[in-house]
């Protein structure tokens, strides 16, 4: 038996099935599966993984090299790509944009995912499409669901079990049944996990747990239509250690619509469209979850987000050699919020009974067209444009200002438009049959988003309202390769890109109007950032298998002569795996330097600098057996060692948490053992 080659994969590949029939390995534990295409990477979220990820979306995505993840606690890390957080990063899911409701980022959009109960992730690196909305500066991100038509009356299962360290515990279940011509998806999945220990056996207030229920009926007619009605319902709780509150209520109520019609002509190929609805309600509090300092009042803050969304997209055949895709998508977003402080829980309590305030509301419109021109049989020309239609409101009528107290919003009712205008142009060359080479060169601009202009109250270097913030200009060249020869195979992929009005936020800002004071401002400056990623593996033999990947990204913040906040540092990855039969085991070798390059107290919407962070270095192993066809069962011990260790990005330790030693930085989970069980029927 052969490995199949994986590109920039970092980890373990697979096990066989236990019946003599199947020729084929099945992967056990990856972390990002081969890079077939420039750009793109396709990952099997159902797979087991090591490390073990969270139930979200950050601590999945973390597995895959180029991704680091702003740890905040147990879970609701914040994604970054290439050193870019927030919304640089547009996240899909299941073709809905869904945005948090946290005007402090608890709840970022991969709070909402709970990556096993979709069926593929695909990632999208840089602005190198246009396709799926606006502002993907450092790419995209798509969550997404197979449905296929059932030939005959049929029904398959998908589920599993996952136990580990710090009680944690995950269930999943997917069932889907239907006929020729209608079908049926129910998901229903729990997580749960006490408070994790650091290296140095020092507890972390990271206690979560989460669940979600999702629905979907369809009518499928023949094997080129599709009509989808989905409802989600999902909420939870969660514990942070990097501030004074915790997340008490994730509420969250979807629904969607999708139609799906293929082969229509000789010209059109195909027809997709699809609505949505999307609320938000969110809670967080300082007595819920932790014990409130006792000098403390009782603080409650619910913010909510409703959200209604679309997108239509054409895809044309206009030649033998030319294929286009155009179409149009739109967003509109409502924001409130209500809050109490009180001495008396009893009064903070009774906060249900406070109105709803409007602070800001969004709406986006946007018509793009893609397409793809195949110069013979080994050249591609695939090039993009979109221009965005941007409306914001702020509706704040008051702004809490530290050092003066609340005034009022010079920025109250006030309105903004903007169009801006995205594009992109790649070049690919087909060397071999397994070997590719590309260059494209990308333009985007993004709108503020509302942690930029609203939230916090965040003021701008001049005026006490950041409404005004610029929109942000990034304009990126990606180069890269793929190739396989015998037992090798290869990737590269690197990037230079200039950003101008980089919107950065800056705490302990001195300013005086009218008295000397710190606050949190947003300020526009021109950066630089460049790195890339290089993946390799080769086959030693059919039982062993090496992997190795680097990852880099360095940059400059131009105006202030200094290194760009929140960047992580250099990252290397290096596995080996063994399958023989039905059996299979792994190890994972993660090193990272140390990062010497930073600006404290400047950053993203997410966090900022805190200093100089040294490296270190974490070993794991994992082992898997597939009794049959269909059974899984994976272990794993991650971070063998017990090493204490904090990546760069972390949030810093609140130290106000009573019962709770908090370092500098939000420091990693220790040893943690954990055991995965999966079933598959069909």
């Amino acid at each position: 038996m052969e490995f199949r080659p994986l590109l920039p994969s970092v980890l373990l590949a697979a096990a066989v099935s236990a019946s003599a029939q199947e020729a084929r390995l099945d992967p056990v534990v990856v972390t990002a599966p081969r890079m077939e295409e420039p750009l793109k990477v396709v990952t099997d979220p159902k797979a087991p993984r090591q490390p073990v990820p969270a139930h979200d979306g950050a601590d999945y995505l973390k597995t895959i090299p180029g991704f680091d993840v702003i740890r905040k606690g147990g879970t609701d890390g914040d994604p970054v790509l290439r050193g870019m957080a927030g919304s640089r990063l547009n996240i899909l899911l299941d073709g809905e944009q869904i945005l948090g409701g946290c005007g402090n980022r608890m709840d970022p959009p991969t709070a909402y995912v709970f990556p096993e109960s979709y069926d593929r992730v695909t990632v999208l690196k840089g602005p190198q499409t246009v396709l799926y909305g606006p502002g993907n500066s450092a790419g995209t991100v798509l969550f997404e669901r197979d449905i296929k038509r059932f030939a005959q009356p049929d029904w398959k299962f998908n589920g599993s079990l996952t136990f580990g360290s710090f009680g944690r515990n995950d269930q999943v279940a997917d069932i889907r049944g239907g006929g020729p011509l209608f079908y049926a998806q129910g998901v229903a999945t729990r997580t749960d996990a006490n408070d994790y220990k650091d290296g140095d056996g020092k507890s972390v207030h990271s206690r979560y747990t989460r669940w979600s229920r999702s629905a979907a009926v369809g009518l499928t007619p023949d094997d080129d239509t599709r009509i989808e009605l989905s409802a989600v319902k999902s909420d939870g709780k969660a514990a942070y250690a990097d501030r004074t509150m915790d997340g008490v209520k994730f509420d969250r109520d979807n629904l969607g619509l999708k139609f799906e019609k293929r082969r229509i002509s000789a010209l059109i190929e195909k027809i997709e469209a699809n609505v949505y609805y999307n609320y938000v309600d969110h809670v967080m509090d300082n007595y819920t979850l932790r014990t409130k300092p006792a000098a403390a009042m009782y603080m409650v803050n619910n913010p909510d987000r409703e959200t209604t969304g679309g997108r239509i997209a054409v895809g044309l055949r206009a030649a033998d050699a030319l294929k286009l895709t155009l179409g149009a998508d739109f967003q509109d977003n409502k924001h409130t919020l209500r809050t109490a402080t009180s001495g008396s829980r009893t009064v903070a309590d009774a906060f249900t009974g406070l109105p709803r305030l409007e602070d800001a509301n969004f709406s986006q419109v946007g018509f793009f067209g893609e397409g793809a021109y195949f110069a013979g049989e080994r050249d591609r020309l695939i090039a993009g444009l979109r221009a965005d239609r941007w409306e914001a409101q702020d509706k704040r009528s008051m702004l809490a200002i530290v050092g003066v107290g609340t005034v009022a919003n010079p920025t109250r009712n006030q309105s903004r438009s903007q169009t801006l205008g995205s594009g992109f142009v790649r070049w690919e060359r087909d060397f071999a049959a397994a070997s590719t080479f590309y260059a494209g060169l990308g333009h985007t601009e993004r709108f503020p988003d509302y942690w930029e202009l609203i939230s916090a109250t965040k003021e701008s270097a001049t005026t006490r309202s950041a409404f005004g913030t610029a929109p942000e200009k990034t304009s990126q060249l990606d180069v890269g390769a793929i190739a396989e020869a015998g037992p090798w195979a290869f990737s590269v992929s690197g990037f230079y890109s200039e950003i101008a009005d980089y919107i950065l936020i800056q705490s302990n800002y001195a300013k005086v109007d009218p008295v000397a004071r710190t606050t949190t401002i947003v300020r526009n400056v021109d950066a630089r950032t460049l790195g890339g990623e290089i993946g390799a593996s080769y086959v030693l033999s059919s039982a062993w298998k090496l992997d190795g990947s680097l990852a880099y990204v360095r940059g400059s913040n131009r105006t202030d002569g200094t290194p760009l906040a929140q960047l992580p540092p250099l990252e290397g990855r290096f596995s080996t795996a063994w399958q023989a039969g039905a059996w299979s085991a792994g190890t994972l070798l993660r090193l990272v330097a140390e990062q010497d390059r930073f600006d404290v107290n400047k950053g993203n919407i997410v966090g900022q600098d805190l200093g100089r962070t040294p490296g270190f270095a974490v070993f794991s192993l994992n082992g898997g057996y597939r009794p049959r066809k269909g059974v899984l069962l994976a272990a794993g011990i991650d971070n063998l060692f017990d090493r204490k260790y904090a990546e760069h990005i972390s949030r810093t330790g609140a130290t106000a948490i009573t019962g709770y030693a908090q370092d500098i930085r939000v420091n990693e989970p220790g040893r943690n053992i954990w055991l995965k069980a999966q079933i598959s029927l069909d």
